[in-house]
């Protein structure tokens, strides 16, 4: 089967390749030495402490695989050589809600890095997928679970 690919801005492969040594280098020797210190306490079978170091293990050992799969498939978006004129992933988006008038911005991503709290929406998503490759000043219909929503591509940055 083959894995699914990863898109990522510089920034975000930058943060996650930071994250991956800091799981490597730094919490994977903290928690050996946990392990260690749970060993020294002596009966390991009924001892909470080994039992927790080794949960902690186990979960990082699956936070660096899973960083490591996103790496191996990572596709890196470069910014410099996106277009102003379509909405790509990388894009930034100013939107105007045309029910409501309201202006929205939006950094289009990879599902990896979405986070709408900070504006950062996939290009997975509804809104996501209703602008991308749309060009600026076009109209959008969105289907949401509330309903429909219309919006206006007022720009495209980089």
């Amino acid at each position: 089967m083959k894995e699914k690919e990863v898109i990522l801005t510089l920034a975000g492969l930058k943060k996650r390749e930071e994250e991956l040594e800091q799981l490597k280098s730094v919490k994977r020797r903290e928690v050996a030495e946990r392990i260690r210190q749970a060993i020294a306490f002596g009966d390991i079978s009924e001892n909470s402490e080994y039992e927790d170091a080794k949960n902690e293990q186990a979960f990082i050992e699956g936070q660096i695989a899973e960083l490591e799969k996103m790496l191996r498939n990572a596709k890196v978006i470069d910014d410099e050589n996106l277009s102003t004129e379509i909405v790509s992933v990388g894009s930034v988006v100013v939107l105007k809600d045309l029910e409501f008038g309201d202006d929205f911005e939006y950094t289009i991503v990879g599902s990896a890095e979405a986070d709408p709290g900070a504006n950062r929406i996939s290009n997975e998503s509804p809104v996501g997928k209703a602008i991308l490759g749309q060009p600026k000043g076009s109209v959008v219909e969105v289907q949401v679970p509330a309903g429909q929503l219309k919006y206006q591509i007022i720009d495209i940055l980089r």
